[in-house]
């Protein structure tokens, strides 16, 4: 793509911007703050951030996200993106919507919104989903992107979503 110096912009998009992206969004800024510079948005935003989402963040992952945001996608629909990534089944359809020509990739992972029971069964299922969306981001991590022309970067990045599906939680 371009030498190993270039930060790459990714948008983390999902339904409602209230955890899986988020997850994804501020997991990228911890991994990936190097080469990325990481954003989410939602299709349908909810306005507030999951305080479940925050709370896995802070008290699992040791990563402060009290500044996060759940905002729309179209915040973003004029901004340059090297890669847009898809984290919910409504979401894949949006990140069709980008004008540059962003690399896609779909990922999705389970909604933990959906989840009922105790509140420690709901965290368990939150914590079980932000660590596969961490598993996933590692490996997207490691790829060398420098050495990588777009179309091979397009192929790793799909094989990826197959990756970790059975992961350990």
């Amino acid at each position: 793509m371009e030498t190993a110096a270039q930060r790459f912009k990714i948008l983390f998009l999902s339904t409602w911007n209230t955890g899986r992206s988020i997850f994804a969004e501020y997991f990228m800024r911890d991994l990936g703050s190097d080469r990325f510079d990481a954003f989410s948005a939602g299709v349908k935003p909810r306005g507030e951030v999951s305080p479940i989402t925050l709370k896995v963040l802070k008290d699992k992952f040791r990563i402060d996200a009290s500044d996060a945001k759940s905002k729309t996608w179209e915040e973003f629909k004029d901004r340059h993106l090297d890669f847009i990534v898809s984290v919910s089944e409504q979401a894949e359809e949006t990140s069709h919507a980008f004008p540059h020509k962003p690399l896609l990739a779909h990922w999705p992972f389970d909604d933990p919104t959906l989840v009922r029971g105790t509140p420690g069964e709901v965290e368990s299922a939150y914590f079980r989903t932000a660590s596969r969306i961490r598993y996933r981001l590692q490996l997207f991590n490691n790829l060398s992107f420098d050495k990588l022309d777009r179309l091979r970067i397009e192929l790793k990045m799909k094989a990826l979503a197959l990756e970790g599906k059975d992961s350990p939680s």
